[in-house]
């Protein structure tokens, strides 16, 4: 990570910003196994990274250095997913996940921010741009794009539901199943493309945060009688949808239909071409890329928030 982006990790530290106790990201990056509640780096536009069900900030590790040059970069933990806040209760879903990220921006201070969020985690950032939260809105192979009920809501559920059992055996396994290099290939066929691209300290994070994400079975319950999101046509952020050539998790023939079809004409939509549901660990240059592009061509536009 950059000498701007450590400076900036300490000054997270700071009383009053909701990562100090845990939001040195150049710090706390050093060990995998670490939770982190939030990396916090860099300075200028404020930047929201989001990351996807049962995943945790490390995953935007390599984007939020190379962002962290022209942007300040915030990428929390989900409420009951690794490092995050706990989330009693059998009723988790997008709406508490959205009030969870609004405390924390109202605490950094961010009325308003550009976000980037990756499949639960660009599902969330819908719903921050639907309360006015959100300057320009990128979404990463994003989830909720189904209607409710349907055969593809159940589909995707039952998905995960079927990993409970794996995960289970996984923490019994330990650092087994952490460190093993068969385990993490299994798990990389799901996130990755190539998963020689993935190092193997982010693909034990990947796992570890799978290892630890308590809030998996609630939200799947919740998730399975969930309402469908409102019509996508309806959001006034400045959209980009990256979809992921080689998404396995939720592929775009099934799950982007509905942001391809009801997202405004001006959003951009754009193919990302060889990489997986998670392109942030194999490739995070195109992503920064991707996300900085978006953020500066706001600029060109006079906003009043």
């Amino acid at each position: 990570m950059s000498s701007d982006a450590s400076k900036s990790s300490s000054a997270a530290d700071r009383p009053g910003t909701p990562a100090r106790a845990a939001a040195r990201g150049s710090a706390k990056a050093a060990n995998p196994l670490q939770p982190i509640k939030a990396l916090h780096v860099g300075s200028g536009d404020p930047l929201l990274l989001l990351h996807g069900f049962t995943m945790s900030p490390h995953c935007w590790e390599q984007t939020a250095a190379r962002l962290a040059t022209q942007c300040e970069v915030f990428a929390p933990a989900f409420a009951g997913h690794w490092g995050g806040p706990s989330a009693n209760g059998w009723s988790i879903d997008v709406h508490f996940l959205a009030d969870q990220i609004c405390d924390q921006l109202d605490e950094l201070g961010w009325r308003t921010c550009h976000i980037a969020g990756n499949s639960l985690g660009g599902w969330v950032g819908v719903e921050l741009a639907r309360r006015g939260r959100a300057r320009t809105l990128t979404l990463i192979a994003p989830a909720g794009g189904w209607h409710a009920p349907s055969l593809t809501q159940l589909r995707i559920n039952l998905k995960f539901l079927s990993l409970v059992p794996l995960l289970e055996i996984g923490k019994h396994l330990g650092r087994f199943a952490i460190d093993n290099p068969l385990a993490q290939r299994i798990a990389l066929l799901a996130l990755s493309k190539h998963a020689s691209a993935v190092s193997r300290r982010d693909a034990a994070a990947a796992i570890t945060a799978a290892l630890n994400c308590p809030a998996m079975l609630p939200m799947i319950i919740t998730a399975l009688r969930a309402p469908a999101q409102d019509d996508l046509s309806t959001l006034r952020t400045p959209v980009r949808l990256l979809l992921s050539e080689y998404d396995r998790v939720i592929p775009n023939r099934v799950y982007a239909r509905r942001y391809l079809k009801e997202l405004p004409e001006s959003a951009d939509r754009i193919l990302v071409n060889g990489v997986g549901h998670v392109p942030m660990l194999e490739a995070p240059d195109r992503i920064a890329t991707l996300i900085a592009e978006h953020v500066y061509a706001s600029r060109t536009r006079l906003r009043a928030v």
